[in-house]
């Protein structure tokens, strides 16, 4: 079963859209389109929530949504990590620049430090959603805005399936600049994922137990060395040990990662090794695998995705 919804967003949806789909190994995936978020459930418990607006109570103190919060895990442990005390401008998992100039100069990340963020904003301007007997699809277009100037359109398309003892995400971003934009070199920026503040962190990558130093923010060449994938794993405050783990898609450009173990922030930034310079509607597209799971880090599986994702698949 199928089903596709577009429409130009100005307003909170007042409708709501929900069908499901049962696939060969009886696990279901409902999806419902309402209140300013797109929900997909998974064998009828919460996957995930993409936020097309910012919610009315949130403490984010930029006006862009268009990120992903909550992200669970098959047990229900939440993985993302919205406006912490830390950082309230960092949500969920998001994408956005810290520094962008065109014909207007920008940060979407909401830092504020080196290029405005006032009047600058990520919008939603439609969504299509599909299922098949594997998964649940989602399809989010949004415009990058400086005031009333839009500076990149971006497709966001999501698939959202169930493997094992985790949720997994295939995030592909297309992002099409409607004038040429640079992209200056920073330790951070891109592609980001925020898990709660842990004491009893773990982190992982294909080479086992990783303790590097955190890197720091204004050098770029302090960050940590691309590998297929890192993952973030500790014991929530309800005692089960769960994790998050972004898998880096072997087209991206050249990638640096910008992890901090003290927050729980995970960060695949590909404007750390050099300045990126984006021309006009030549579309830039990025794929990252989120794996929420239960338990410590899932090597074997993770290893699979990231054998599969340097196939093609």
């Amino acid at each position: 079963m199928s089903f596709i919804m577009s429409t130009s967003r100005s307003l909170t949806f007042s409708i709501c859209l929900l069908f499901a789909v049962n696939n060969a190994n009886g696990a279901s995936f409902n999806t419902r389109v309402a209140d300013g978020k797109i929900e997909v459930f998974g064998e009828d418990r919460p996957l995930v929530t993409y936020q097309l607006e910012k919610p009315k109570d949130s403490r984010v103190p930029i006006e862009s949504a268009c990120y992903f919060h909550p992200l669970v895990t098959p047990k229900g442990v939440t993985i993302t990590d919205v406006a912490p005390s830390d950082h309230l401008h960092h949500r969920g998992i998001f994408f956005a620049w810290v520094e962008m100039h065109g014909t207007k100069s920008a940060d979407f990340w909401g830092w504020g430090e080196h290029a405005p963020k006032q009047n600058r904003k990520i919008v939603n301007v439609g969504t299509a959603i599909s299922t098949t007997e594997s998964s649940a699809t989602f399809v989010a277009n949004n415009e990058w805005r400086a005031e009333d100037h839009v500076m990149i359109r971006e497709e966001v398309k999501t698939i959202a399936s169930i493997r094992e003892s985790a949720n997994v995400l295939r995030i592909e971003y297309t992002l099409t600049p409607a004038e040429d934009i640079k992209l200056p070199q920073w330790a951070f920026s891109g592609f980001c994922a925020r898990v709660p503040k842990s004491e009893n962190l773990i982190i992982s990558s294909p080479d086992g137990t990783v303790n590097l130093p955190a890197p720091h923010h204004m050098k770029p060449d302090s960050d940590w060395p691309d590998k297929n994938w890192y993952d973030f794993s500790f014991r929530s405050k309800s005692g089960k040990v769960a994790g998050l783990a972004i898998i880096n898609h072997p087209s991206n450009p050249k990638t640096l990662w910008h992890n901090i173990p003290g927050i729980g922030m995970i960060n695949p930034c590909i404007v750390a090794p050099n300045p990126i310079q984006l021309r006009k509607n030549v579309p830039l597209k990025l794929i990252y695998t989120v794996v929420a799971h239960d338990g410590p880090a899932p090597t074997t599986l993770l290893n699979q995705l990231s054998s599969a994702s340097s196939k093609g698949e």
